[in-house]
Order: structure tokens, then sequence, then C-alpha cells
């Protein structure tokens, strides 16, 4: 933490600061020029020291800008100024630079952590994490290194109770989920570092704990009559049509995910015993769903008529050159957008309508059935009962069945 500093003598600090971090010299270029329009405003307001407050004003009157940046969405046309107020008060505050949330292909490890980061991403992977999960977790753990590095730290060993709770402080105006998972990923590291004999003591300890009780979000269903709609729209006709219908079968009648739909192999398909074998990759559970009737017609129309002929054993993959698997990164949104747009359906605001929300309404839909959560559970695949849970918030009619009526009480008593 640093005390405050005259504007002129932040900047400065800043600048040298992006350099050391081998910023572009175009990025600094910009940053150089919008800081000499920041102390001429400080001079013209009489402000010697920077503040939220003189940022917040300087936004407003030189760039018409108004929102809250820490709890609304930045503008496209605001990200680049508020970017460059937000680091003087991080710097002012913390005295580093928080690093933005950038996907980069290669992360260049500090030299002094490098031996831990990369028996910590084998231990990762001998664990059979998701490629996905690896990711993310990963990412979230260089924006640590990076502040460490930024503090100057040479040795695991040498991160103290203290390091931790100032970082603990950068990420406090993140959405709670953001900081649950962040916390837990830290969490995770040092107690490697502890049990591989990298640090002294298990600082694992000293991550401050949420108190939040779980909560996930209600999902977002569909109306039975918008997925009949949808799936009506899509023209099998065509080969693109053929292979779209049957992914959306695949996702509305049996909830399978899409990263296990990517993955889906030729050989996953099990003709004579009109099954479907599956090792989910989040999970990383086998799992049988059968080959419904409607499900296998579409499979077939799409196998002998619409795939072209490829190499892959992929059963879905790209319909343009190179035929081959769909990418890593790939969430197959576009799918359900094109054909919910030909069917005329529209969603109110923030009403989420991607392929997972039709695992939610085959959820809901099996719910309303009478199905038992843990049926409903092991359908979708869930590792933890609790994510099934949440959908007896969506059953709300099935849930006042169950509402006890004080008449009939006071009658009985």
């Amino acid at each position: 933490m640093q005390n405050r500093i005259p504007i002129e003598e932040l900047v400065s600090k800043v600048l040298s600061e992006l350099e050391r971090l081998n910023y572009s010299y175009n990025t600094i270029c910009g940053y150089r020029a919008f800081y000499k329009r920041v102390i001429v405003f400080a001079k013209e307001k009489d402000e010697i020291y920077f503040s939220e407050a003189f940022g917040r004003d300087f936004l407003k009157e030189k760039y018409n800008c108004t929102i809250d940046y820490y709890k609304e969405t930045m503008p496209r046309g605001f990200r680049e100024p508020i970017r460059r107020i937000r680091v003087l008060g991080d710097y002012q505050l913390h005295g580093v630079i928080i690093r933005r949330i950038v996907k980069k292909p290669g992360y260049l490890k500090p030299p002094q952590f490098e031996n831990e980061l990369s028996s910590y991403e084998k231990e990762c992977e001998n664990n059979e994490y998701s490629k996905r999960g690896l990711r993310t977790r990963i990412q979230r753990l260089f924006f640590f290194i990076d502040y460490l590095d930024s503090r100057k730290v040479q040795n695991s060993n040498d991160i103290t109770p203290e390091i931790i709770s100032d970082y603990v402080k950068t990420i406090y105006k993140y959405h709670e989920k953001s900081i649950a998972a962040i916390l837990t990923t830290l969490r995770v590291y040092l107690r490697f570092l502890y049990f591989n004999q990298y640090t002294d003591e298990d600082l694992s300890l000293k991550v401050p704990k949420q108190n939040k009780y779980y909560y996930p979000p209600v999902p977002s269903v569909w109306n039975k009559e918008d997925v009949i709609r949808m799936l009506n729209s899509i023209d099998r006709g065509n080969p693109t049509g053929k292979r779209d219908y049957a992914i959306l079968l695949l996702v509305a009648k049996l909830g399978i995910r899409v990263g296990d739909i990517k993955s889906l192999e030729l050989s996953d398909l099990n003709w004579q015993s009109k099954t479907i074998e599956v090792r989910q990759n989040k999970t990383k559970n086998n799992v049988s769903y059968p080959i419904l009737k409607d499900i296998g017609w579409a499979l077939i129309d799409y196998l002998k008529n619409g795939r072209p002929k490829s190499d892959s054993p992929c059963v879905f993959i790209r319909l343009n050159a190179p035929y081959d698997a769909f990418g890593k990164d790939a969430n197959l949104h576009n799918i359900i957008t094109k054909y919910t747009r030909h069917a005329g359906i529209t969603f109110s605001n923030g009403k989420r309508q991607g392929l997972h929300s039709l695992r939610h309404t085959l959820a809901s839909t099996l719910l309303e059935q009478g199905t038992p959560l843990p049926v409903i559970s092991e359908i979708l695949g869930h590792f933890n009962s609790k994510s099934t849970n949440v959908y007896l918030h969506i059953e709300l009619d099935s849930l006042r069945k169950c509402a006890i009526d004080p008449e009939e009480v006071y009658k009985n008593d």
C-alpha cells in the first residue's frame, strides 16, 4: 500500500512500471499522451493528488462518460480512458498495475516462479482436469503471479500473509462468483506449494473465506412450444441443417453438454445396443445415453447425407474445408441463435438462450413429470447435487402443490 503522492509523480511511476512490464512502445505512448491531459486537468482544478472522484470528473468533462465503471459494463468507446484512469487509482492504492483479464496464447512465466508453475500445471494434467477448466484455472493464477512479480517477490517462500491480503484487496470489486473462483484457485495453488516444499508454511490457510451461502443462479428455461418451433424451423434438406438438427436434439432431449457433443466420436455410437457411450469432459464420468428413435434417424441422416468425407474421428465436424473437428473454444452458440431467429422466437432481457439453456429446459420438464432429483442429476451429469437442486426454484407450480393449506390444518386440529 502506497502513500498518496502528487499526480505528476504518480504518472511518472506508472509509466516506468509500464516499461518494466514490457508494455509495447505504442501503448506507453498512448498512456503518456492521456496522462498529459490528466495533469493539465488537475492544474485547472487545483488538484494535487489523484482520487477516484477526480478520475470520474475527468472522464465526465473530457469524455462525457458518467457510468459507474465498477458496477456497469464499460461501453466500447470508453474502455481505454477508463482503463487508464483505473491504472492510476490501482497504482496509488496498491503500488502495482493490476493486469487486465486478457487471454493470451502464451504466458511468459517470471523466472523465479517457473519451476513451481510448471510442476503445478503438470499435476493438474495428471489429475485429469478438463482442458477448459485447466485453462481458466491457470489464467486466474497468472494474475496472482504477475502481482507477486510486481511486488518484487523473488521466491515462493517469500510470500507472506500480508501480500496475500493485499492481493485480495485488488479483486474486491469483482463479482462475488469471480472472487470465489479466484480465492479457490489461490488456495489450491498455495496448498500445492506447501505440500511440495516450495514454502515452509501452509499459506492456503491465510486466504480469506467468503461468508456466502451457495446460491447458484436460477437457470433460464424455454417454453416447450418454443423448443418445437425452433427445431421445426431447421431446413434439413441441406448438410448444415442435418448436422445442426442432430446437435440440437442431443442437447434438448438428452441434455448432453456442448463439450461432450464436440468430442463425440463415431466409435461412441453403439448401434447394436442403441446407446451413446460418453466419457464426460467435465466430470470424467462414463455415461450411457439412449439413442431415441428421432435422434437415431437424425444421426443416420446426417452421417449418410450431410457429413463430408473426413479422417476425423469426431461425429460432428466443420462443413467447410478443412473438414475437421470444431475448435476447442467453439461454443456452438451461433447454431441456436440462427434457428431462434428463423423461428421468430424472442427472449426477455437478461434471459440466457444458449445451448446450455436447453439442458435447463430438459431438467425442468423432467421435474414437472415427477422425476426424482438424483435421477435428473445423473442424466445431466451433475457432480454436485446442489447444481440440480436449483431447478426446484423453476417448477413453482409443483412447489405450490406441496404447500400446506392453513384452513386444512385448523380443520383437523
